[in-house]
């Protein structure tokens, strides 16, 4: 049997994959077809010179709380996480904020009258995250092994956002921070599951924060490549792979492709009936971001905003629903709800000395080529006055923009395909990683457990592929 395999794709799924590939005994090469690798986890100068912006993700809750990359030894090879003061701030229309505090306690006091219905909610699974999380992040269904742990987590997380929303909480403001935090699913707040984020986010940042990496999320990149290279692991940049015959003498070749990529790259390799099936597999609706050069913070009339190195625009629950119910709909909802990040704040190496950066986006139907940028920095001026007055250069990335620097990112999805109830059970096929191929495997986020920089996918897939060959 040949002791080499391959990765083509070197976002972190793929360098994931490759990892635990190395960890097995097995050579390793990873193709990637852009010059840096990272997928979604780069950082470039996308505005101005010394203006470091993270292309994709910025924020990273799942990363450091992420099973997989805290088994590594990832902070010997460069990577450091910040911690905003609040992991996230929701300003409102009254001038005040939200705040979503990590210390349970804390926020207790600061959500009044909901507090104690928030810990109730999240104090169970913060305080046993690191046996809940492994069991949410891993390919279900599957027999848990914390069965009463996981029934609080589904009872929460199945029904919609609205319907968990009005169980435990009744004060508008703490509604409006669930509805933020559960629009991470890009669902609408009536569909189930939309709730599944809400849940998960929350509690991570009760226990991991919500931490960005220092200097930019290409840290978390450079820290798998060196750790992979301690292996003798090679990771060739601008190498594009177009079809998997041209991949030979390999016992496992890992794909962090979706299933479109898949479907052809593997066109001669994989049988009709496995092809169909590939070519239904569901994406979610696009993602319009905003890179900005600041020549000062962001001028919140909350103060408390400062705090935060994540934002939530959108005002209401109902404001909110209304947003993303626009989306799921085909349409651009008037008064998008806007995630924010503000990294500078917390880490001044991303900018001159005395400037700023940020990064913005919203939800838009996928693959629409419609200018969301009045609308999105409209959000922005709403609660923050004169924002555009501290715009030195801004990068605007529609879907089309977003998929051209990565092909992953198919029509803008940036969580590697629509969750529901079926790809949450099938996604992106009954087979999860392994393909009709038995050398071949996929492991980018259109796998379980789906969209995050949180190495998982990659992490399954090559545990599957080393199974069985019996490593």
């Amino acid at each position: 049997m040949s002791k080499r395999a391959c990765v083509v794709g070197a976002g972190p799924n793929g360098l994931s994959a490759a990892l635990v590939l190395a960890q097995h005994g097995l050579q390793v090469e990873i193709f990637e077809a852009e010059l840096i690798p990272g997928g979604a986890a780069r950082t470039l100068e996308l505005t101005l010179p010394g203006f470091h912006h993270d292309f994709g993700s910025a924020v990273h809750p799942l990363g450091a709380g992420s099973p997989f990359f805290s088994s590594l030894p990832l902070q010997q090879h460069g990577l450091e996480w910040i911690q905003s003061p609040a992991p996230l701030a929701h300003p409102l229309d009254d001038s005040s904020a939200v705040m979503l505090e990590r210390d349970p306690r804390d926020a207790e006091v600061a959500l009044g009258k909901d507090g104690k219905s928030w810990r109730r909610l999240m104090e169970p699974l913060a305080e046993h995250w690191y046996e809940f999380v492994p069991e949410v992040l891993a390919p279900q269904p599957t027999i848990p092994l914390h069965p009463i742990l996981m029934v609080k987590f589904g009872l929460s997380a199945v029904p919609s956002a609205r319907v968990t929303a009005n169980r435990y909480f009744s004060c508008g403001r703490t509604k409006a921070l669930w509805a933020g935090l559960a629009a991470h699913s890009f669902l609408s707040m009536d569909d189930a599951l939309s709730s599944s984020f809400a849940v998960l986010l929350g509690a991570a940042a009760h226990v991991i924060g919500w931490p960005i990496a220092r200097t930019g999320s290409q840290a978390i990149t450079n820290a798998l490549c060196q750790y992979l290279s301690t292996f003798g692991a090679v990771v060739k940049t601008s190498t594009r792979i177009e079809s998997l015959d041209e991949l030979t003498g390999y016992a496992v070749v890992c794909c962090d492709v979706t299933p479109r990529q898949l479907l052809r790259l593997g066109e001669g390799r994989f049988p009709s009936f496995y092809k169909r099936r590939l070519a239904a597999f569901s994406y979610g609706p696009g993602t319009f971001k905003v890179d900005y050069a600041l020549s000062e913070p962001i001028p919140w009339k909350s103060p408390e905003c400062r705090r935060a190195a994540t934002l939530h625009l959108g005002g209401s629950f109902d404001e909110i629903a209304e947003s993303e119910n626009a989306v799921r709909h085909g349409k651009h909802a008037e008064r998008p709800f806007v995630v924010l990040s503000q990294p500078t704040l917390f880490d001044p190496s991303r900018a001159p000395l005395g400037k700023h950066i940020a990064w913005a986006y919203c939800h838009v139907p996928n693959g629409s080529n419609f200018n969301m940028l009045e609308r999105l920095e409209s959000q922005i001026e709403r609660f923050a006055p004169g924002f555009r007055d501290c715009v030195l250069a801004r990068n605007v990335c529609s879907p089309a923009v977003l998929e051209k620097m990565d092909a992953n990112l198919v029509g803008g999805d940036i969580n590697g395909g629509a969750l529901t109830l079926a790809t949450l059970l099938f996604r992106p096929t009954w087979r999860h990683y392994a393909t009709s191929a038995r050398d071949v495997y996929i492991c980018s986020s259109s796998t379980p457990p789906g969209g995050g920089v949180h190495g998982m996918c990659g992490y399954h897939a090559a545990k599957l592929a080393v199974s069985r060959l019996r490593i």
